[in-house]
């Protein structure tokens, strides 16, 4: 299975995209509080998983995951005192975690085939 895309894109570039252009709007005019900048992209971070979920047919790994960033965008945005690090930790676990309840849930389309030599093997 491919990984799922937004717009020919993976999530995450997406989001990244968001981040940056809501922080050139600060920077060259547009006057939002840090708590507003937060709110935008907890919620961009939200509606990102909330569409890989539906994209994905996995209502909610990948919502938890996206639930996970936002909330935590939010939180740092409304004074959370974490680093980058700190921050970076907790994603992966939430991600882990979400990873170990899918890899249960998920089975192949198709059953494995023989595997077959290639000109390197032989």
């Amino acid at each position: 299975m491919s990984p799922v895309k937004l717009f020919g894109r993976e999530p995450a570039t997406i989001l990244a995209l968001i981040a940056i252009i809501v922080k050139l709007a600060a920077a060259f005019g547009w006057n939002a509080s840090p708590e507003v900048q937060a709110w935008v992209n907890g919620a961009a971070a939200a509606a990102v998983g909330i569409l890989v979920a539906v994209i994905a047919h996995d209502g909610i790994g990948a919502a938890v995951i996206g639930f996970a960033q936002a909330a935590l965008a939010l939180a740092v945005g409304l004074g959370l005192d974490w680093s980058s690090d700190k921050q970076a930790v907790v994603l992966s676990f939430v991600a882990v975690v979400v990873g170990m309840w899918d890899r249960t849930q998920v089975t192949a389309p198709v059953p494995a085939g023989p595997v077959r030599p290639t000109a390197v093997d032989a």
